[in-house]
């Protein structure tokens, strides 16, 4: 998108005026930024008072985490890759290696990411040296380059799981070698939509308390790496653009 455009949807903030059980609440909402804004009270959903609102603006990127890792269904013990160190794949490294047995790495060709990687708990490479005979692949680089690396470093018969978004980007795939004689599999995942599997059982509101409960862990700090105020935006976006390795999550904050 051009700059400036009113474009995003991940708030935290605080509830003005409505029912007065939510009045002086601090809450998430999906929303375009800005600074004030009226939506349905069922839009909203309360942060727990333990929780730092600061940390908050994780909850929708885990719920993503959360999403994936149903779509993924590892097992205990899986060799578990995560291509793109992100802020989506480092919360989906960081929930499968909480899995008994699951031996899993971080994959991103900024090697910075290996100190974010460390703190998860998670070991980490570039992509060069990527472990091989990997279980299950989870691919959050939205790159050509990551999809492939997926498919080169899959055991036989194992589920790489595409995360990224791609937009109106073609991507092309080696599928003459290995994809077909170690008969792998490709599943996309979105957040948009709770698969079968869970579907019958959990809902939007569901998924996200959910969210809001695995926030309780300051490890997740790590994930974010600046602030900038709403007037600082344009400043802040040129210097992430043209030097933004180090950044993961980068909060806005308003007035």
């Amino acid at each position: 998108f051009p700059y400036p455009v009113k474009y995003g949807y991940i708030n935290v903030g605080c509830v003005e005026q409505g029912p007065q059980s939510l009045i002086g609440q601090n809450v998430f909402c999906l929303y375009p930024h800005q600074d004030k804004f009226v939506v349905p009270e069922d839009a909203v959903t309360p942060i727990p008072i333990h929780i730092p609102v600061q940390r908050a603006v994780l909850s929708a990127n885990l719920e993503t985490a959360i999403n994936a890792l149903w779509d993924a269904q590892p097992s205990i013990g899986d060799r578990i890759s995560v291509v793109g160190a992100g802020v989506v794949g480092c919360l989906v490294a960081w929930l499968a290696a909480q899995i008994p047995g699951c031996e899993v790495e971080l994959i991103d060709v900024v090697e910075q990411r290996a100190v974010v990687a460390h703190h998860l708990g998670v070991g980490f490479s570039v992509p060069e040296n990527a472990q091989q005979q990997r279980d299950l692949i989870i691919h959050t680089s939205a790159s050509e380059q990551g999809l492939n690396l997926a498919i080169e470093i899959a055991a036989f018969e194992a589920t790489i799981v595409e995360l990224s978004w791609f937009g109106d980007k073609s991507v092309s795939l080696a599928l003459g070698g290995a994809f077909h004689s170690q008969r792998l599999q490709i599943r996309a995942s979105q957040v948009g939509t709770i698969g079968s599997a869970q579907g019958r059982r959990w809902d939007y509101s569901r998924r996200m308390a959910l969210a809001m409960t695995l926030l309780d862990n300051e490890v997740l700090d790590h994930l974010i790496t600046g602030q900038s105020t709403f007037k600082e935006l344009s400043t802040a976006f040129e210097a992430l653009i043209h030097n933004g390795q180090d950044t993961l999550c980068h909060r806005i904050s308003y007035p």
